[in-house]
């Protein structure tokens, strides 16, 4: 089997929202002379850097045309030692390796007859657990107030997400300010609502208050993440982290810059809540010095951004040896939830899925051929080949598409 050509493309899904940037699924599709297509995803949907993620996938994409897509490690290699700047990493590299890799898996899966978990191992979990994220968002499929400010509102989220059947919830408490005089609501950066520490008493009780409140309409059985988005620096991490632990947080995410690994010493040190990261954090050799001073006690690998499926195992297995669980971090089209569910699956250390407030944009959903969706907070892993999932032929129809296909061998 050879690789024949690459389609890169951008979807187009509705779902832009206002507080994280332009919403822009980048998906890539490997095509073989044998008829089998592969689909994998670059974990740029948010934020800023699609156009990027466009550019360097085409760019990696010219290196392996022709190549077998069975030789998985191979590819993954070729793409990191001879390409010069996949040694060098970052952000966008990493996002082109990802999609690459989990599409070549695909792939694998779909020629072979199996879900990818069984060529990574086998089944671990079935009927995963899951928890409703991001809920400062809001839960549901038609909400119109995307901004909550007051203890009652998140009491109330919180209510609406267990009647579905969650028993963890994520929430950035410190997201949105309280409301000010003139009705306005500030995020982290605008007007006063200043999140870097020493912290002011009011942005301590506003935390507090939104997180009781939780707790209190959840019941003590419920699971509370605390998400912080690294917005908070390490001194005002620390100061919020004292204020909750009478609260009992299931785990505290993103306390700081993602990758300031003696600032995550500081705060683990500080703490009794475990401590979550990883969503910005790339390849095993990013998240080897935090292994080694024992920093992090759920990672959270992206898929789409630390490498693929291939590297996500390795990273898992590290962290399986320095006793630390794994939550993939998901926040991504359908494309990237399935691959997901299919690594989540084959690792003793998993420990829950994200099942992100964006997941649940119906028109998002219907882009790809299957809505796969927990029921009552539980997701059964899908046993079709491959990683489960891909975009329908209409949606494939609206997004601009760019080929790589003749094949040039590559030098440097």
């Amino acid at each position: 089997m050879k690789i024949t050509t690459i389609d890169v493309m951008q979807v187009p899904s509705g779902n832009a929202g206002s507080s994280r940037g332009a919403w822009s699924p980048v998906l890539v599709r490997i095509n073989t002379d044998e008829g089998i297509s592969g689909w994998g995803e670059a974990g740029l949907a948010y934020g800023k850097g699609w156009r990027a993620g466009l550019g360097m996938i085409q760019d990696f994409a010219e290196v392996i045309i022709g190549e077998d897509p069975m030789n998985i490690e191979k590819i993954w290699e070729k793409i990191f030692r001879k390409t010069f700047w996949g040694m060098g990493g970052g952000t966008v590299v990493y996002a082109g390796m990802s999609a690459i890799d989990i599409a070549l898996w695909d792939i694998k899966g779909k020629a072979l007859g199996v879900p990818v978990y069984q060529l990574l191992g086998g089944k671990c979990n079935d009927n995963l657990r899951v928890y409703a994220s991001q809920l400062q968002f809001n839960w549901g499929t038609e909400i119109k107030n995307q901004t909550l400010v007051e203890p009652e509102e998140y009491a109330d989220v919180t209510r609406r997400a267990m009647a579905e059947g969650y028993d963890a919830i994520k929430v950035d408490p410190i997201y949105f300010s309280p409301r000010r005089s003139d009705g306005s609501v500030y995020t982290p950066g605008q007007g006063d609502w200043k999140i870097t520490g020493p912290l002011k008493n009011e942005v301590l009780d506003t935390v507090y208050n939104r997180v009781a409140a939780m707790r209190e309409a959840g019941g003590k059985d419920l699971d509370i993440i605390i998400e912080m988005h690294s917005n908070t620096d390490t001194v005002a991490a620390i100061q919020v982290a004292q204020a909750l632990e009478d609260l009992r947080i299931f785990y505290y995410e993103e306390p700081a810059h993602p990758l300031n690994v003696e600032n995550f010493a500081q705060i683990k040190a500080k703490t009794n809540i475990p401590i979550a990261t990883g969503e910005r954090i790339y390849t095993r050799q990013g998240y080897r010095p935090f292994f080694e001073k024992r920093l992090i006690d759920v990672i959270q690998p992206d898929l789409c951004l630390c490498g693929g499926l291939t590297e996500a195992k390795k990273i898992s297995d590290m962290a399986w040896t320095y006793d630390s669980a794994v939550q993939i971090h998901v926040c991504g089209s359908p494309i990237s939830k399935a691959a997901a569910l299919q690594i989540e699956a084959a690792i003793p250390n998993f420990v829950i899925h994200e099942h992100h407030q964006r997941a649940l944009n119906l028109e998002s959903r219907a882009t790809c051929k299957y809505d796969w969706q927990p029921v009552n907070g539980r997701y059964k892993v899908p046993d079709l080949p491959g990683i489960g999932q891909e975009p329908t032929e209409e949606t494939v129809a609206k997004c601009d598409i760019k080929t790589i296909g003749e094949y040039k061998p590559y030098m440097k």
